[in-house]
């Protein structure tokens, strides 16, 4: 790869990393306003639905895409052109065989599916979500290319304007639902919105096709054996490693509802439970997002070739994304237990659930340590594994929901989430250690000024809760200015605490934006860095 060629891969990535994370936070954000429209029930329904569409969202983004990608550097690499002959079209048709039978098999089996989750009524929805698989080769194609051609634009502005078109098509359904009453019309809306939204990634995607002409002329056939392993197989595992919240939502939407039914409610009150428990899954998805995006951006250079060539190079920026997801998540986690109740209350109206909910947040530090690890993985060629540590994981979800919720409720639900995070962590870790076998993680975690700022924190955010308790904060608004205000302080500290203590060394910081400002606060005392 040339040094032009180079420079454009890094601030496309740049660019494909800020728009995921735009992405990411206008997915979670949208679902407060969707709950706080059509109430629990409303947002058990969205929730029932939203793993197949999450599942096609990620495949759609990263699996099929990336698979493409591969495949397209391989091929030029090879000497084959990207024609439509020899590329486009045999593309296009695998990818469109293997989603055709996707949806087909939705689409025949929607209805066991609903039965299988507990409600009938979401049979036609689920029929009718089958239809995203149809559009998946087109984007994916789209996308693959692009980023083969190390051109990441294409893909960041489809996936903004994709999620843009989903939740102002979602939110405003919301509206709908509540003025009318009718809460099983969100699922339908929720499908909607997202064919809508992969529609126009398409359309976004198709103008920069046509300006940019990314094919060539040519005749050469591509074996069709080496095509479906490299799209199918790669396309699946490299998706699957996205998958982490989403797979643990899927052993939910089977299971959480009978379960709770076993535990004594009703069929109404089992699915307005359910709702109340997914109330922390946006809390989740932006923690995650928190613990592990800026930790993920440090390691831009891995490559099975580099691990082996030279290990020692790797090490050091593998352990300072550790670090860094480590000390943000465990922050994040500490600081919204300690206000869960009241960002609770601010959020979806009451305080519904907050025990359970608080218990499930400790899935911020193990979701983060978890993605943070298996995209370190990938980097270095573990693709394959840390699919198969997925699949685990969802396994012991699956198996502690049905043995915990009938006993425990919603909060054996959170129990088995953690579970299954903890299992999924030990995996992820186990392997890591393998890759580089001196990473030495815990052992550089600097725990004195870790413990010193979280019980700071804690302090902080216990004594000024207790200042403001007897005021009372009948309105939202002012709930929401307090809720800010001790977030933002109480995070500030807590940053303050680690720098000045030296959990992060100088070049940790030096990679961090406004670093400036971050070493000077480090540099209040002797420097007393840990060595690598």
């Amino acid at each position: 790869m040339s040094g032009i060629e180079s420079k454009r891969l890094m601030k496309g990535a740049f660019l494909l990393a800020l728009a995921g994370l735009l992405s990411k936070i206008l997915s979670a954000a949208y679902r407060v306003p969707l709950q706080n429209l059509t109430g629990d029930i409303g947002f058990y329904v969205y929730q029932q639905v939203y793993p197949i569409l999450g599942i096609a969202a990620v495949l759609g983004l990263y699996g099929f895409p990336a698979a493409v990608s591969k495949l397209a550097v391989d091929l030029k690499a090879g000497g084959y052109p990207l024609s439509f002959r020899s590329f486009y079209v045999p593309v296009l048709l695998l990818l469109g065989g293997f989603n055709s039978i996707i949806s087909i098999l939705l689409y025949i089996n929607a209805g066991k599916l609903a039965v299988a989750v507990g409600d009938p009524m979401l049979s036609g929805i689920y029929q009718f979500s089958a239809l995203i698989f149809l559009l998946l080769p087109f984007v994916a194609v789209l996308r693959g290319v692009f980023q083969g051609n190390y051109q990441m634009e294409p893909t960041a502005y489809s996936q903004v304007g994709e999620q843009l078109v989903r939740v102002c098509l979602i939110i405003g359904a919301a509206v709908t639902v509540a003025l009318r009453d009718e809460v099983y019309h969100i699922g339908w809306a929720a499908v909607f919105a997202s064919l809508l939204g992969t529609g126009a990634a398409i359309l976004i995607l198709s103008i920069f096709f046509v300006k940019r002409k990314p094919y060539t002329s040519g005749t050469a056939q591509v074996p069709w054996r080496f095509l479906t392993r490299n799209l199918l197989l790669v396309g699946v595992v490299a998706a699957l490693n996205h998958m982490v919240l989403l797979v643990i939502q899927f052993a939910d939407t089977f299971t959480l509802v009978p379960s709770l039914r076993q535990y004594g409610l009703s069929p109404e009150e089992a699915m307005e439970a359910k709702g109340v428990f997914d109330r922390g899954q946006p809390l989740i998805q932006l923690g995650t997002v928190l613990g592990s995006s800026f930790a993920i951006a440090l390691v831009p250079g891995l490559s099975r070739h580099r691990l082996k060539e030279q290990p020692d190079s790797l090490r050091q920026p593998v352990r300072g994304a550790l670090l860094f997801s480590f000390y943000l998540a465990s922050g994040a986690v500490a600081g919204l237990i300690t206000i869960f109740p009241e960002a609770n209350t601010l959020l979806y109206q009451n305080d519904r659930g907050s025990g359970a909910l608080q218990v499930l947040t400790v899935s911020i530090l193990l979701c983060s340590l978890a993605v943070t690890g298996a995209s370190l993985l990938q980097g270095v060629g573990g693709v394959k594994r840390t699919a198969a540590f997925i699949a685990a994981a969802f396994l012991v979800k699956w198996a502690g929901n049905v043995l915990l919720v009938p006993w425990w409720g919603i909060m054996g639900g959170a129990l088995a989430t953690i579970t299954s995070l903890v299992l999924l962590c030990l995996l992820v870790y186990a392997q890591l250690m393998r890759a580089f076998p001196r990473l030495h993680f815990l052992k550089n975690v600097c725990w004195k000024p870790l413990f010193t700022a979280l019980i700071s924190m804690v302090i902080y955010l216990l004594f000024v809760e207790a200042i403001f308790s007897g005021y009372g904060m009948e309105s939202r608004l002012s709930l929401l200015f307090y809720i800010l205000a001790i977030s933002t302080t109480g995070g500030a500290l807590y940053l303050y605490i680690l720098v000045r203590g030296h959990a992060f060394t100088k070049s940790q910081l030096e990679m961090l934006p406004f670093s400036a400002f971050f070493i000077r606060i480090h540099k209040g005392r002797k420097s007393n860095e840990q060595s690598y």
